[in-house]
This record gives C-alpha cells, structure tokens and sequence, in this order.
C-alpha cells in the first residue's frame, strides 16, 4: 500500500476581500491608519486560513494579505531601494517598481513575524514564502550595481537571512518564488547560482515557483535549481510538460499545478482526476504536491476557494484509487 504522496496546497497568494483593498487604499491617502490597517490585515489572515483548513489543505499559507506586490513588499523593507512611480506589469494592472540605488542588504526581519503569527493559527504546516534573488533583481530598474550578477547575488544573500530566520522560527517548508526564470532562459545559470546562494544553510524542504514561460528551453536545465521542490503551472499549458519529463525524468519533487488560476471557470472535478492521473503515468505519487498554477491573488475570493474545494475532493479520490493512507505526510 502507497502511505505517502498527492499532498495538496496551494502556490501562496490569496485574493484580498474588497474591504481590505479599500482599507489598504484609505491608509495609502492618509484616511485609515497603520495600526488600523494591521489589525484588519491579521483578521483576513485568519479567516484564510480557517478557511484552508475548511477545505481540506495538507500546507497552509498566510495568504499574503498584508503584501502589495511581491518584490516591491521585500523593496520597500531593504536598505539600497527606492521604490518608482507605478508602472503596467500587464494589462490594466501596474505595480511601483523597486530602483536599487545603493548595496542591498536585510535589516530586519521581513516576514517572519507574520508567518509566527498565521502558523499560530494552525497545527498543519504554513509556508515560508518569499520572493527570489534573481526576480527581486529581474523586475527592478539597477541604478547602482555594475552588472546584473552582482545585484541579483547581493538580493541573493539578503533572502538567504530572511529564509534562515524563517527556519529558525520553525518554518518546514520555505518557498522562494522565481517567476522571472521562465522569460529569460540564457540566464538560468545565474539564477542557479543566486538560489543556491539563497538556501544556503537551510534544512527546511525548500520550494521555487515557476510558471509561464518557455520550458522547452530551460528543461532539463531546469532540474539544475538547488531546491528540493520545483513548482510549475501544468494545467494552464494543457498538461505538455508532461511529454518533456518522458523524455528526461522530473528527478525533484514538484509542485503540480492543476487548476488555471487565470479563468473564472470553476474546474470540474473530473477535470481534476484527470490531470492527476496524466501526472501519475510520469511522476510517483511521493513525487507530487497538488496547487494550482500560481498564486489565486487575481480570483475572486469565491472563486478560489470554489476551486480548491474541486482540487481537494480530486485529490481525495485518487488517493482512495491508489490506497494512499496517510494524508498528513507532509509534515514529516
């Protein structure tokens, strides 16, 4: 009988409830203050995670409420960036982009007060989430350094005492997110190099996320990243991953994105079982942990959970399938 493996959890980000976005807007024009602001902040932060455990979650996450972008949030907390005016990532969305205009380095504690607080919360693990070397350095404007190596292995060393400190505080699973790898792939040995400079020193299972971009280039070069899990989105590429990992194995674990995080479509259930079991012809049950694509940040909070209820039932049957016992291995 197969005792482990099909673990569910999702890539990190939550959709904030509309109250809290016109909270976080009262607060930017002066209206509501910090200490108010935090306060909701920590309330949606529960609601999250009570509503994870609602829905069946092996691995939790704080749901990133409290953040803005996911590089400007570390930006605004290091020494040696400013931070732009705000310009369009895609479509009508826009962010304010980090500027480095002096040595990057960490002064103080990031997130780890926060995943304290949210792992509090909970006996199921919470994620450790963080934002790459490599990205952090790839959607800032450089100011200051002489070459992109140097920015990204500065940031590199600075996430790196963020993620210990995270380890520290009893974090199991720490997740580096480097969404930037993808979209330029003559770089991937750089950000190799930047990531395992990242983890140094670190014992907890460590995660990257990675998604949208042009695999056929960087697989299996890919596998060369210096971490335990590597998260990929599966289903909004129609499962074609798949056919590179026959031809080289996927030799890591993976994080296996099986609901498209970009439609408002709820996925059915045996949609679901489906991408599991396509999975499965190529990957060991141990092998998987089951997520979305990415972050559910552009959903509505309805919709995000309507779909990992979907994800969560899927994955139940297929561990009945398979005789999978144990659904609390991920915290061994």
């Amino acid at each position: 009988m197969i005792t482990r493996g099909l673990w569910t959890t999702t890539v990190g980000s939550f959709p904030k409830p509309p109250h809290l976005e016109k909270a976080r807007q009262a607060h930017a024009r002066g209206e509501l203050t910090a200490e108010r602001l935090f306060a909701m902040e920590r309330e949606e932060t529960v609601k999250v995670i009570r509503q994870q455990e609602e829905v069946g979650l092996d691995i939790l996450v704080d749901g990133e409420l409290y953040r803005g972008d996911m590089t400007t949030y570390f930006a605004e907390r290091m020494p040696g960036f400013a931070i732009s005016n705000p310009v369009r990532s895609y479509g009508n969305r826009y962010y304010r982009k980090p500027i480095a205009v002096g040595p990057i380095r960490r002064d103080k504690e990031q997130t780890v007060s926060w995943w304290q607080f949210a792992q509090a919360q909970t006996s199921k693990p919470i994620k450790g989430m963080l934002t790459g070397p490599y990205t952090m350095m790839d959607w800032s404007f450089n100011e200051h350094y002489p070459t992109r190596e140097a920015m990204a292995m500065d940031l590199a060393a600075a996430v790196n005492e963020e993620a210990l400190a995270l380890q520290e505080a009893g974090a199991k699973f720490i997740q580096i997110d480097e969404p930037a790898v993808s979209v330029r792939p003559e770089e991937l040995p750089l950000a190799v190099k930047a990531l395992g400079r990242a983890v140094r020193g670190l014992t907890a299972k460590t995660i990257t996320h990675i998604c949208y971009g042009d695999f056929d280039v960087i697989y299996p070069a890919l596998l060369d990243l210096p971490v335990d899990m590597i998260d990929l989105e599966m289903a909004n590429s129609r499962y074609d991953l798949l056919e590179h990992f026959r031809a080289q194995p996927f030799t890591k674990e993976i994080g296996y994105g099986v609901l498209d995080v970009h439609s408002h479509r709820i996925e059915s259930k045996e949609e679901v079982k489906e991408g599991i079991r396509r999975g499965l012809l190529v990957l060991r049950p141990e092998q998987m942990y089951v997520d979305p694509d990415c972050g559910l940040k552009t959903r509505t909070v309805e919709e995000a959970f309507a779909k990992l209820r979907v994800m969560v039932d899927a994955v139940r049957e297929v561990r009945a399938e398979l005789g999978i016992a144990v659904e609390q291995g991920a915290t061994a």
